[in-house]
């Protein structure tokens, strides 16, 4: 609310006519001075407003309008004749030269002038009225809980405001830089305006986030708050395991070669060792003529076939003088008995000479 004093040299007609206006403003400064305060009232709807004038000398009878409509008549005896209980008028203090008047639970419907007359050669004064609502303020989704370093967002909406709201935050009671959020606001039934702010920053810590609306007839802002709570961010594990991957699946692929290495090499030195014996054994063989300790060599049966076999080829005859008749059934062996077979008695019971002297063999075994 604006309080201050002024004198003003002229005069707003109210009543009667410009010769009236005139005379009173020709008597101003021989009769005395006329004062109104404040010029200019802001205040809120249904609160209480007041006006004092004061007139220094003697006068008769003061009247007050609102909106051009007479509401109260004050008489220099002390009558005071109302048009209805929102408007009073009394004494500022003991001096009769100073009025107060009073619009009781005032309304938007009375904002506009408010004029101040008083009879004889003072004239009027005028002053503005202006009426303004206030209404609420909520941050929507409550308290937030979001993990370090994500982009959180907070949204403030404002509802029934006359004029439109100044909309502001706070993050720990320090003013948020006007870049970091945006308002928008939009005129609702009887001119009242809603309005949405929302508000957007990196979480960092815990912090207590406030909006607040204000309009001219607030002593102090509409506000809203609510908490952040932000917990430490969950130790990243991609890196550490594609690096294990990738040296596990290393020494996986070292090991893998190394062990075919190592078993190629086991193996040539297998095949190594097994030629190696087989040439020594044949060494052995051909110097010696028998077989080692006195055991008893058997000779390769050359003529010896598998089971199931009838017939074999002229290229499996060697220089031992077997033969086989292509047609047979049966392998043929020419009458040779090994020496040793003959030295030790062995005979065998499915041995059969025919009479070209070939012996027919089924299944023979040398030993």
């Amino acid at each position: 609310m604006c309080s201050c004093a002024l004198r003003e040299t002229r005069h707003v007609k109210t009543t009667g006519g410009e010769n009236e206006g005139e005379a009173g403003e020709g008597a101003l400064g021989v009769s005395g001075q006329f004062h109104l305060e404040p010029l200019n009232a802001t205040v809120l709807q249904d609160s209480d407003v007041r006006f004092n004038a004061t007139v220094k000398g003697e006068w008769q009878v003061m009247t007050w309008n609102v909106q051009e409509l007479l509401v109260l008549t004050i008489y220099a005896t002390g009558f005071t004749s109302s048009s209805s209980d929102q408007f009073s008028a009394q004494n500022c203090s003991s001096d009769t030269s100073c009025v107060e008047f009073t619009i009781h639970n005032v309304t938007r419907s009375d904002s506009g002038p408010v004029v101040c007359t008083v009879q004889g050669h003072y004239g009027s004064r005028t002053a503005q009225l202006f009426v303004q609502e206030s209404g609420t303020v909520d941050i929507l989704g409550g308290n937030v809980t979001v993990v370090q370093d994500q982009q959180v967002e907070f949204q403030c909406a404002t509802t029934a405001w006359f004029p439109e709201p100044t909309v502001s935050w706070t993050r720990n009671g320090e003013a948020v830089n006007s870049s970091l959020y945006n308002t928008n606001t939009t005129a609702a039934h009887g001119d009242r305006f809603n309005s949405t702010s929302v508000l957007r920053f990196q979480a960092v810590s815990n912090t207590t986030v406030e909006c607040l609306a204000t309009v001219p007839a607030l002593t102090s802002p509409q506000s809203s708050s609510v908490h952040l709570v932000v917990v430490p961010k969950p130790p990243d594990w991609t890196v550490l395991i594609a690096v294990v991957v990738s040296i596990g699946g290393f020494a996986l692929l070292v090991l893998l070669i190394l062990g075919i290495i190592f078993c190629c090499k086991r193996r040539k030195e297998k095949e190594r060792n097994y030629q190696d014996e087989m040439r020594r054994v044949r060494t052995q063989s051909q110097m010696s003529g028998v077989s080692p300790a006195g055991q008893r060599q058997g000779q390769v049966n050359l003529g010896y076939t598998t089971d199931g076999q009838t017939s074999v080829t002229p290229s499996e005859l060697n220089d031992s003088g077997f033969s086989q008749t292509n047609h047979s059934n049966h392998s043929e062996i020419p009458e040779v008995v090994n020496s040793h077979q003959a030295a030790n008695g062995y005979s065998s019971a499915y041995n059969t000479l025919d009479g070209a002297g070939v012996r027919k063999h089924r299944h023979v075994t040398i030993v």
